[in-house]
């Protein structure tokens, strides 16, 4: 059983009751656990998702939480395992960037300093992106000392106007190594890997010694846990990365995807975005496929792709149910008077 840091004990009831809406899928047969908890801060007053209603998180000091709840609880069994590099790969707009700092913030509300390596993007993009859409203040965390933003852009520019010039693995990590020893970094975050190869080189064997020799060295941080981002072609959905050789190094992949989702009594679909949990090395986890979606809090999971009941859940509540004829009712969104035959008479549709 691994140490659990005892900082509050949650209500037992509250435990079984919780246990018991999630019970086809607690990983019961994999972990034994304890009724103490770690309070995680979440805000009950806002709470919209119902794997948030829980306001614990099982906290061990060997794993580093995601900050996504069902992944943490059930899943992994206290989050990533210390120490070790996970590869986060997908299509554009999945939810790689938004799964890294959601990783991140979770560690600056545990006390533990995040770095957030940038090679191809500004960093204040970054901050200013999340800020509109998901309303977190990076910037906040910045001037606290507990997030850096680290921006290489500069640096790997010069190398890439000459083709002759090769930036040793070993002194990219070593600058890394320099940032993480100096703000004394817990979480690490390279996003995306891909840029970090001068794209000069086209040899297939170079690009996959090269990204060998930098995860070796990023894995002698023994108690940094990395994650590196890696961007998939789109329609290549069989590709765990880019270069065919992240997933080998990583202990751990999570695959983030877009899915097409049936709809009862139509010819069209619903895109359903689902996360595969491909390996996690030295944990007991089978393959699992699961649906999420993106909120306030960042990336929350809605069920196992291969249940009934969470299908049905993410069609009434994220594609619209059916309603009439061949028309879906959100009603997250508008009153279901809205969708009467009178409106669909006079025109007067909702949007």
């Amino acid at each position: 059983m691994n140490s659990i840091r005892k900082v509050n004990n949650a209500d037992q009831d509250s435990y079984t009751n919780y246990n018991n809406y999630y019970g086809n899928y607690a990983s019961t047969n994999y972990y034994n656990y304890d009724t103490t908890y770690y309070q995680y801060p979440y805000n009950t007053q806002t709470m919209q998702y119902p794997q948030d209603q829980y306001p614990y998180y099982y906290y061990y000091e060997d794993k580093a939480l995601t900050g996504i709840n069902y992944l943490d609880n059930y899943i992994l069994g206290g989050g990533f395992k210390r120490g070790e590099v996970y590869l986060i790969a997908g299509e554009a707009g999945t939810g790689k960037t938004i799964f890294s700092l959601t990783f991140l913030r979770t560690g600056v509300d545990l006390g533990e300093v995040g770095m957030y390596v940038t090679v191809d993007e500004p960093s204040e993009d970054v901050k200013r992106g999340v800020r509109d859409a998901l309303g977190w203040d990076l910037d906040a965390y910045e001037k606290g000392g507990k997030l850096i933003m680290a921006d290489f852009r500069t640096y790997f520019r010069i190398y890439a106007r000459d083709e002759k010039i090769t930036l040793d693995p070993r002194d990219l990590a070593k600058m890394i190594i320099e940032q993480v020893k100096k703000y004394d970094v817990k979480r690490l975050v390279i996003d995306p890997i891909a840029p970090l190869i001068i794209m000069s080189h086209q040899d297939v064997i170079w690009i996959r010694e090269y990204l060998r020799e930098l995860v070796f060295q990023l894995k002698r941080l023994k108690d940094v846990t990395t994650i590196m981002t890696s961007e998939i072609p789109t329609g290549e959905e069989n590709k765990l990365s880019r270069f065919g050789v992240e997933e080998y190094l990583a202990s751990g992949v999570i695959m983030l995807s877009l899915r097409e989702i049936a709809m009862a009594n139509s010819d069209f679909g619903c895109l359903a975005r689902v996360m595969f949990i491909r390996k996690m090395r030295w944990m007991p986890i089978r393959p699992i496929k699961l649906i999420y979606e993106i909120g306030p809090s960042g990336i929350y999971i809605i069920g196992p792709l291969n249940d009934e009941n969470t299908l049905n859940y993410y069609r009434n509540y994220y594609c619209g149910q059916q309603y009439g004829q061949g028309y879906y009712y959100y009603p997250q969104y508008y009153p279901q008077q809205y969708y009467t035959s009178q409106y669909y008479e006079t025109q007067q549709y909702p949007q």
